[in-house]
């Protein structure tokens, strides 16, 4: 073999080595995201999106149930959990930090951790919401009865997930890329452009944030029922951490960037349909 021959042959075992490395790197990386979805409960908060799709013909105005039998098959499609899970999996393997990812999976990996995931998987996904509404009601209407210091730690637990800041910002632009999708798609006929959606939007800030509130607060009360005092002040101490405040703040947009991608494209495969018309 040539001096030139064995330089080149070098150069693509090099090449090779490295691009087998990137590749397990990649694996690698991948599985430990995939650990992270699973411990934390991330994954089935990806999925309860789904959930939201049944409320989408409210959105545009009209009842549940418009669009025929098959509008279940279809979000069911749209709102693909594979498809959701994928998209979060790109999304964090570009944003997600190795000391982000230990610090939330070594918390949640605990036995204490894992009896809260267990919980808020079971209100993510709970069939009654309605139900578990009205029991949460219930619940902080007895703490507020008997003055329990329990709801002052359970609005702080809320707070320290940032969720309700995330949820005013996700349903104003789930609705105005929803609606304005739907425009295009020829479903409905908007009377305002996408600004005066907004500022329209904005006006109502104040009372969507009372009603996030309220319905946190019942929700929380109930999720975490079986929880103790101590415990309830014990996670809102967890969360209330800086770093996992960045991984809740990565996860709340992660969420929501998904699901304003999945009404946009519901909203385009709804082309063409009137209501009360099989899909």
């Amino acid at each position: 073999m040539t001096s030139s021959l064995r330089a080149g042959f070098a150069a693509l075992v090099m090449t090779a080595m490295a691009l087998g490395s990137t590749l397990n790197a990649a694996v690698q990386d991948t599985e430990r995201l995939e650990a992270f979805l699973e411990v934390t409960g991330f994954d089935v908060a990806l999925e309860s999106i789904r959930l939201t799709a049944e409320s989408a013909p409210l959105m545009l105005g009209l009842e549940e149930g418009a669009f025929g039998t098959r509008w279940t098959q279809l979000a069911d499609d749209v709102f693909d959990t594979e498809v959701m899970h994928d998209e979060a999996i790109s999304i964090l393997s570009q944003t997600l930090d190795d000391d982000m990812l230990n610090h939330a999976v070594e918390f949640y990996a605990s036995d204490f951790g894992q009896r809260l995931v267990e919980v808020e998987n079971a209100s993510h996904l709970a069939e009654d919401d309605g139900l578990k509404q009205e029991a949460g009601e219930a619940i902080v209407a007895g703490l507020v009865r008997i003055g329990s210091p329990r709801l002052e730690e359970i609005k702080r637990l809320n707070a320290a997930t940032g969720s309700e800041d995330a949820s005013v910002h996700a349903i104003h632009e789930v609705q105005v890329r929803f609606l304005m999708a739907a425009a295009v798609a020829g479903v409905i006929e908007l009377q305002m452009d996408e600004s005066d959606l907004r500022e329209n939007l904005e006006r109502q800030e104040g009372e969507l944030r009372r009603s996030l509130q309220l319905s946190a607060l019942s929700g929380s009360a109930y999720t975490y029922q079986a929880f103790s005092d101590e415990e309830i002040s014990a996670y809102a101490d967890a969360l209330e951490h800086p770093t996992m405040q960045t991984v809740y703040q990565l996860m709340n947009a992660v969420q929501f960037e998904i699901m304003a991608g999945r009404y946009e494209a519901l909203a385009s495969r709804m082309r063409g349909l009137q209501p009360d018309q099989e899909l």
